[in-house]
């Protein structure tokens, strides 16, 4: 239970830190130099609210409450981290993105949703040009988890027995157009099998259903579900990056086992459009100086947490590559339920 135990610890800590009343009775906010201090950049004197599409608990959720916590030491103000789940992430991703681009609300995404989401419902209230990349954190591969007493080892077991019970096996995915729900349409798709879609909010209550045995498979991502695997609670079949991940190296990709299957889902912070230049500037430098905090080191190991540190620019190109991607893809194979 270190896992858990460790989000609890997180989620119960005060949002203020030692180190935070005390610059501010000095006029000055960590990170700020004396002019800032003195009104020549006031970004920000209030507290600021960070915004998550998926619930507690979850990959997202794990990662960005000690973020904020650290960010805090180089903003000089709180911020209050809020789940938003529901309608697989759009719920939270139309909040950030409408919110005022005053850097006073920023949030994270998710991918693939943030450029399925709009692809597969044209109502949705956001667009990625709705929203400016700040710095991206996690670059989590997918996989496919089983129970330990579960006959099935390998994907290649797991097609077989989907070709001897086709549309009966059931997993559960944080939602359509998920890259958990996207990674097992293109199994499908190579295998000629069919299996039963069981959407859910997030990657915590797949876990939790496939657990009490409500569900067969759990298709979640590495560094969601390892807590549950060191516990003894799942054993993964394989996962979906180009390459083994060094944490777990003993797992499989599904092509090293002959699936060309590859997919995962980056998380990192953005902001609404139209932040002001030097608000951007301040929050990019805030959040660089927490990934680079020992704290957020020590903590971003002991989560596992696949990192991968991308900059605005580079950020906002591998999304809009992505999205391309998966518009070809909408255009061949739409994916509905």
């Amino acid at each position: 239970m270190q896992r858990r135990a460790l989000l609890a610890g997180l989620m119960a800590a005060p949002l203020a830190r030692p180190g935070l009343a005390q610059s501010q009775a000095q006029g000055q906010t960590p990170g700020q130099t004396q002019g800032q201090a003195q009104g020549a950049g006031p970004f920000p004197d209030r507290p600021l609210t960070m915004v998550l599409a998926y619930p507690a608990g979850g990959g997202t959720d794990v990662a960005a409450r000690p973020l904020a916590r650290i960010m805090e030491r180089y903003l000089g103000q709180p911020i209050a981290v809020v789940n938003r789940p529901g309608a697989g992430g759009e719920i939270g991703f139309t909040e950030l993105a409408r919110s005022k681009p005053d850097g006073y609300t920023i949030g994270f995404l998710n991918t693939p949703t943030i450029v399925t989401i709009p692809l597969e419902r044209p109502q949705a209230r956001f667009r990625l040009d709705d929203l400016l990349p700040l710095l991206n954190i996690v670059d989590d591969p997918g996989a496919i988890w089983v129970l330990p007493d579960s006959p099935i080892r390998s994907v290649a077991e797991l097609v077989a027995e989907a070709r001897r019970r086709p549309g009966q096996i059931s997993y559960g995915t944080s939602g359509i157009g998920s890259d958990d729900h996207l990674a097992m349409l293109a199994l499908q798709r190579v295998t000629g099998t069919q299996f039963l879609h069981v959407p859910f909010a997030g990657g915590a209550p797949v876990r939790t259903a496939t657990v009490s045995r409500q569900i067969e498979l759990a298709v979640t991502n590495m560094g969601e579900a390892i807590g549950d695997y060191r516990q003894g609670l799942f054993r993964p079949i394989g996962q979906m990056g180009l390459r083994r991940w060094a944490v777990m190296p003993e797992v499989p990709t599904f092509r090293e086992q002959g699936f060309d299957v590859v997919e995962g889902s980056m998380r990192g912070l953005a902001a609404p459009a139209g932040l002001p230049r030097p608000v951007l500037e301040r929050l990019v430098a805030a959040a660089q100086r927490a990934v680079a905090d020992p704290e957020w080191q020590a903590l971003a190991t002991q989560l596992a947490l696949p990192l991968r540190l991308l900059g605005p620019d580079e950020y906002r190109a591998e999304l809009v590559a992505m999205q391309r991607h998966y518009a070809a893809l909408w255009e061949r194979h739409p994916w509905r339920e």
